[in-house]
This record gives structure tokens, C-alpha cells and sequence, in this order.
């Protein structure tokens, strides 16, 4: 097994690694490398952590690869550059808690360390394996890789509970990889829920953003239900318990479809090969598309309600983002869809209806909009998966707007040329026509400059 590991590594990196034993140093692959090896996947990303040399040596074997830039200087860490490749090279270091936080670390490089000794800094056990790819050998101190096949994420070391990111990461790696919380790293999850005030938006975001990218995200929400970190997010926390109509919902509370519907989503955004960002605003808006309901939800006679809950999420999307530092750019599409994830349900698509959506939701498509619908009506198991607003969607794409909103036809200069000065009026009228148009009153120029000029001569 281990021999066809290091056939799925570059060239470059087996012979710098080769060249680091030959000087009487040691060099081990480290982190997600290995981890992805252990998947049987190619890794992308290397890192090598490099024993018995000192930084001037390394940088020395390295630069006959390629250029070398000091990341990390005072933590002994550099890049490696080549044509093809970036390397990771790190010293072993040691780190002592100085201060709250996740920075508030004293870490210094120290190239005498022991294998087992450097290890012990690693958050999660399948964090902390070691891949020696001259001599084809595994170390895997902690068990990570019985771990890995187990589905189980379980922390290293008591020091698990000194930086409170560790939660975060271990959320989006549980999303990644199928994990389940050890209870015993549970335990130290909860021991870290003050600090975890002391991490930046910035930090705080580039753990969510991961979560939201990965393919099984419902098992990140879950850590932080068993971490009881999902109490710092008070939006996510009142879904749990959260009642629905047993026809409606046969999977349970809110909180239970809120998982298996980002799950959905982040199936559907593989399927649809969707770029980085328009999967991020169709897992989050999956995320948030039901926050509304803790506090519209109503049992009317046995048969439980929320009417209104897709207008009460609106200030409840925009708390949230501000807690894990989502960017700004973000919030103009997620809040149309989830305002509008119910409205297919209001009737059959027209021609005038699919125009007032594609409106209502810009900058957010029609066709986004349809993957939403989708995940939430799939996210209802044992219910079958179904695809409602898929009528909406086709239609959508006959009238070429499943991508845009309709363009306004007519314009400022159309009312200069039908003898109209500039002004407040003509303001108010280019909005009364956009809405005639989105009513299908007219439907180009000719009928346009018709339509104004009816408007024009009624004064």
C-alpha cells in the first residue's frame, strides 16, 4: 500500500525528501497530504516537516529546487517554489500557551525534536500521521488512521483545549470527511466555548466558508450541536426542537431538516458544477432558509404552521453573517432566496409571474433559486427527493431570463427623444414603466415608446 503512495507523489517532492535524508536530516509528509493518501486520493498541498536539520541547511537543499521565501521565519517555516509545484517546509516546533486565544502562543522551532514529541502539537489524530516517502512508512502515533476509517474525530492531546479554532476546523472536517465527535473531544470542545469570544471574524470565516464547500456539511452542524458550540450561534441553536408538520416534514424538527437540506444543496452544487461562490450562497442560503420559524411557528387546531417565517429570517440572516464574518457580498443574493423559497407554491409559472421573480430575486438567479427549492423539498427524508419549482425554472429558460433579471426597455434617452425633460416625473415614470413591462404590457422598443407615449399624452 505504502509503495503506491509514493507513486501518486510528484518526483520533485520524493527526490528534495531523498536529498533531506542523504544531508542526515529527516523528512516526513505531514497534515492533509497524508490524510488524502490515506483516502486514496492525490494530494494537492504538500508539507514536509523536516528533523535533524537547522533552517539555513534546509533552505540551503531546498533552493537547489527552486526559489525559497520565509513564510513563517520565527516559526521556522518556509515555501518552496518550482515550476509545477509550492512546498510547505517546517521545522518541528514547540508551542506554549502564553495568552487567551488562538495566537496567543510562544512557538519556537526546534529541529532536535522526537517524531512523537513534535506530534503532540497536531489538533486531531488524523491531523497528526506522518508519511516517510523514501522509505515508504507510515507513522501514525495516534491512531489517525484507525480513526480515519472509523469516521471518528478525536483530539491528540489534553492541549486540544488551549486554542479555541480547533472547534471550527474540526467542524469543516468533520463536513469533509464524514466525522463523527469523540465524546471525550467533545468534553474539551465545551471547555472552549469562552474563548472562543477571542477569535477574529476573519479566522471565524475561513472555517465556515470550508464547511459551506464541503460535500457532507450536515456533519460539521452536528459537531457543533455534541460541541455545544452551536449555542454561540443563537439563530442555528433555536432550530433544534423546533416542531413541524409530521405530513409535511416526516424527518422531524427544523434543525433535522436544516441538515439533511445542506447536505442537498451541497449535492446539487456538485452536480451542478457550480463555481466557489454561487455554492457558497446556495449552502448558506440552505442554512438560513428556515431560521424564521422558532418564532412563527403556530399549532393551529393540530396542525402546526409558520406563516411569515421566510420575512422573519431577514434579520436573523443578517445577525448570523455578522458572526462568522461572511462578506458583505454575500447578503444580496442569500436574502432574496430565502424571501422567496416558498413561492412556487402560490400557484402555476406565468410569463408575468417568472418575470416578478426574476426581479424580486436579483442579484440572485431564478436558476439558483430552483436549486434551493430543490434541496429543501429533498432535505425530507424518508420523503423522495423532488424538483417543484423545476416548471418555474423551464419556463424561466424559454423567456431566457433564468440567468438575469429583464432589462428595463425603456430608458432616460427613449423619454428625451418622445420630448420629455429630465426630472423628478420622468424618475417616476421609468419605474411605472419597468413595472408595466415586468406585467408583460409591452414587451419591446416599438411597444415601449408606444406605451409612453399613451403615458405622455394622459399628462
Amino acid at each position: 500500500m505504502f509503495t503506491e503512495w509514493t507513486a501518486r507523489l510528484p518526483e520533485i517532492v520524493v527526490r528534495l525528501c531523498r536529498m533531506i535524508r542523504q544531508s542526515q536530516g529527516r523528512a516526513w509528509l505531514v497534515g492533509g497530504c497524508v490524510r488524502d493518501l490515506c483516502l486514496g486520493r492525490t494530494p494537492k498541498d504538500f508539507d514536509i516537516e523536516v528533523f535533524g536539520l537547522n533552517e539555513a541547511r534546509l533552505c540551503e537543499l531546498a533552493s537547489r529546487f527552486g526559489k525559497v521565501l520565509p513564510v513563517g521565519k520565527s516559526f521556522g517555516i518556509l515555501k518552496l517554489r518550482t515550476e509545477s509545484h509550492e512546498i510547505d517546509l517546517a521545522l518541528p516546533r514547540t508551542e506554549v500557551k502564553k495568552a487567551p486565544g488562538h495566537s496567543g502562543f510562544d512557538v519556537q522551532p526546534d529541529p532536535h525534536l522526537d517524531e512523537h514529541t513534535a506530534s503532540l502539537r497536531r489538533d486531531f489524530t488524523i491531523n497528526a500521521m506522518m508519511y516517510d516517502p523514501v522509505e515508504c512508512r507510515l507513522l501514525d502515533p495516534h491512531n489517525g488512521y484507525r480513526d480515519l476509517q472509523r469516521g471518528l474525530l478525536r483530539h491528540v492531546s489534553p492541549a486540544f483545549a488551549e486554542d479555541p479554532l480547533r472547534v471550527l476546523r474540526g467542524m469543516q472536517f468533520a463536513a469533509r470527511f464524514q466525522l463523527k465527535l469523540d465524546s471525550e473531544t467533545a468534553t474539551l470542545c465545551r471547555m472552549l466555548l469562552e474563548e472562543a469570544q477571542t477569535l477574529s471574524r476573519p479566522r471565524i470565516w475561513q472555517e465556515w466558508r470550508k464547511w459551506a464547500l464541503a460535500p457532507y456539511p450536515s456533519f460539521g452542524l452536528r459537531l457543533l450541536q455534541d460541541s455545544g458550540w452551536v449555542e454561540l450561534y443563537p439563530e442555528l441553536h433555536a432550530l433544534i426542537g423546533c416542531p413541524q408538520s409530521p405530513r409535511w416534514h416526516p424527518e422531524g424538527d427544523v434543525w433535522i431538516h436544516t441538515c439533511q437540506a445542506v447536505d442537498k444543496a451541497a449535492s446539487i452544487a456538485r452536480r451542478e458544477h457550480l463555481d466557489e461562490e454561487h455554492t457558497l450562497i446556495l449552502v448558506f442560503s440552505e442554512l438560513c432558509h428556515d431560521l424564521g420559524k422558532p418564532q412563527t411557528t403556530i399549532n393551529e387546531n393540530g396542525n402546526l404552521r409558520s406563516p411569515g417565517h421566510s420575512e422573519a429570517a431577514q434579520p436573523l440572516i443578517i445577525a448570523f453573517a455578522e458572526r462568522i464574518g461572511m462578506p458583505k457580498r454575500l447578503l444580496p443574493y442569500i436574502r432574496p432566496l430565502v424571501s422567496e423559497h416558498m413561492c412556487h407554491l402560490h400557484g402555476q409559472p406565468t410569463q408575468r409571474a417568472v418575470r416578478r421573480l426574476s426581479h424580486r430575486l436579483s442579484p440572485a438567479t431564478i436558476e439558483l433559486w430552483e436549486m434551493l427549492v430543490e434541496a429543501d423539498a429533498s432535505g425530507r427524508h424518508p420523503a423522495p427527493p423532488s424538483r417543484p419549482a423545476l416548471p418555474w425554472l423551464e419556463l424561466a429558460r424559454q423567456m431566457k431570463q433564468h440567468r438575469s433579471k429583464p432589462e428595463p426597455i425603456v430608458t432616460g434617452q427613449m423619454l428625451i427623444e418622445l420630448g420629455m425633460m429630465p426630472g423628478p416625473k420622468m424618475g417616476q415614470l421609468l419605474r411605472r414603466a419597468y413595472q408595466a413591462q415586468l406585467d408583460g404590457q409591452f414587451s419591446d422598443k416599438r411597444e415601449a415608446r408606444e406605451w409612453c407615449q399613451h403615458e405622455l399624452n394622459k399628462g
